[in-house]
């Protein structure tokens, strides 16, 4: 009767296995998010307020159930903007789409970063922005990483 119950209990322990390989199939892309604009909003207090779009691409045959995003900016190696935001549209599959992100500035971080560039008297600025999106419980969170670089020369045309 024991061999019963034991080969009962591998084929459960089978069975949820395969279902949890299929949570995250093994070809999932990461979407790309690229920033499409930042804006300054109004504000209630000292510290301002910015509105970042992002545009996400999504590369894969299934559709991303966007359940939230966490996201910092770094300016100089300063962290400038943070914010978290649980209003997501869900991107289908092979499609794309807009997410809009409230974020308020670091207003000590900004006044360092400020002076350093007035002293460095610099024509660049680098820039780093981190984000985490949420697909839900059972499957991993999306990490995305972009940095570059922010030409403070005005444009001769």
């Amino acid at each position: 009767m024991r061999p019963l119950y034991s080969t009962f209990y591998l084929t459960i322990m089978l069975l949820l296995l395969q279902g949890c390989a299929t949570l995250k199939p093994l070809d999932f892309e990461d979407p790309s998010v690229t920033v499409n604009s930042v804006k300054i909003v109004p504000s209630e207090g000292i510290a301002p307020k910015f509105e970042i779009s992002l545009h996400v691409v999504n590369p894969n045959s299934i559709a991303l159930p966007l359940r939230g995003v966490a996201y910092t900016v770094n300016i100089e190696g300063k962290q400038i903007l943070n914010g978290v935001s649980n209003k997501m549209p869900k991107i289908a599959a092979y499609a794309d789409g807009d997410i809009t992100l409230s974020a308020t500035a670091n207003l000590i971080n900004s006044v360092r970063l400020l002076a350093s560039l007035m002293q460095k008297n610099q024509d660049q600025v680098a820039y780093e922005m981190n984000a985490k999106l949420d697909l839900g419980t059972f499957t991993p969170d999306i990490h995305v990483k972009e940095a570059g670089e922010i030409s403070l020369k005005p444009n001769k045309q």
